[in-house]
């Protein structure tokens, strides 16, 4: 039976400046069975055992191999100055799509394939820059040939790569009407829910989701999406949903460290803000000689709107400050 095994994460959910960014990756697996030979209900494939020879957990294990892991993880300090500070991410997620087509050569080519609107504000504007912007491109497609021979022969394969955004317009309109911050990321997490729903197409799909606060009820987003489902467990250890043997919904804390789609859609999600974050510091240092640049979290982005005062106008302050 195939199996189709979804991971979802965020990034970006903290800042005050820049958007949320919410990714998705979801892996078809071959010859996977819901029910085990003692009767009891499978765990989800471990993709990193099945695909150990080019892929590994941490960046200490790697030797060589692709890691797949927590993107806070893998992106490095901005002071980095041997490797790029995104050189890991950007391997995994690059190496990743090349896969399954040729591996975007821009950051608004990126953009366009993984779904990620950026949002219309000049800030975000700018001509295209260059990818990879840490790493070989012609390392990257042998990466790419190794990942992919080392998922065929796995019977794995990458069904697709997602980020959807939200930009500051959008995240303060979506807080002031539910009056509650956590509507953003159920907002986009439903995006993508709603849509593995209808690419899936296999026997059986399991999703998990990283559980980003102490929440224990998701009924009613998942409802929405699909009829007949059941509760398992709501609990402080984690949220779990089936609708039968067909379809089974994981929700819990630092899946993003254990589940390998969690990982990779973490990498994607991240990979994208900083890239947007890149668009977003080019600018405001163009208008400003020697602003330092910010992640937009929120102590730096408060420094960040001090330094840059001078070069805000009207509305400017009012696009770029999220209100929780």
């Amino acid at each position: 039976m195939s199996l189709l095994y979804a991971g979802l994460d965020e990034a970006g959910y903290g800042p005050m400046l820049g958007p949320l960014c919410v990714g998705r990756a979801a892996l078809s697996v071959e010859d996977w069975v819901p029910v085990g030979e003692d009767g009891q209900v499978q765990r989800v494939p471990d993709l990193w055992a099945m695909l150990s020879s080019v892929t590994a957990r941490t960046r200490k294990e790697a030797k060589g191999r692709i890691t797949v892991a927590d993107s806070k993880k893998l992106k490095l300090p901005s002071s980095s100055v041997r490797n790029h500070p995104l050189v890991h991410l950007e391997r995994g997620v690059l190496a990743m799509l090349g896969t399954i087509g040729e591996i975007p050569k821009t950051d608004l080519e990126l953009f366009e394939l993984l779904g990620a609107g950026v949002e219309d504000r000049p800030w975000f504007g700018g001509e295209p820059i260059e990818l990879p912007v840490g790493s070989d491109r012609d390392l990257l497609r042998i990466d790419s040939n190794g990942l992919r021979a080392a998922m065929e022969k796995a019977g794995v394969g990458l069904v697709d790569l997602k980020v959807h955004t939200m930009g500051v317009g959008e995240f303060n309109a979506v807080v002031r009407e539910h009056r509650t911050k956590a509507a953003t990321t159920a907002q986009l997490l439903f995006e993508h829910l709603r849509e593995i729903n209808e690419v899936s197409g296999m026997d059986h799909t399991r999703i998990v989701i990283d559980r980003q606060s102490g929440r224990t009820h998701y009924m009613n987003l998942l409802s929405r999406v699909w009829d007949g489902l059941e509760i398992l467990e709501e609990s402080d250890r984690a949220s779990r949903y089936v609708v039968g043997e067909e379809l089974g919904v994981l929700l819990v804390s630092k899946a993003d460290d254990g589940y390998f789609p969690v990982s990779l859609a973490s990498m994607a999600a991240k990979y994208v803000r900083e890239l947007m974050m890149g668009r977003f510091n080019r600018y405001w240092g163009g208008r400003l000689d020697g602003l330092k640049p910010t992640a937009g979290y929120v102590q730096d982005a408060r420094r960040w709107l001090v330094d840059a005062e001078r070069v805000l106008e009207g509305g400017d302050r009012e696009g770029l400050v999220r209100i929780a």
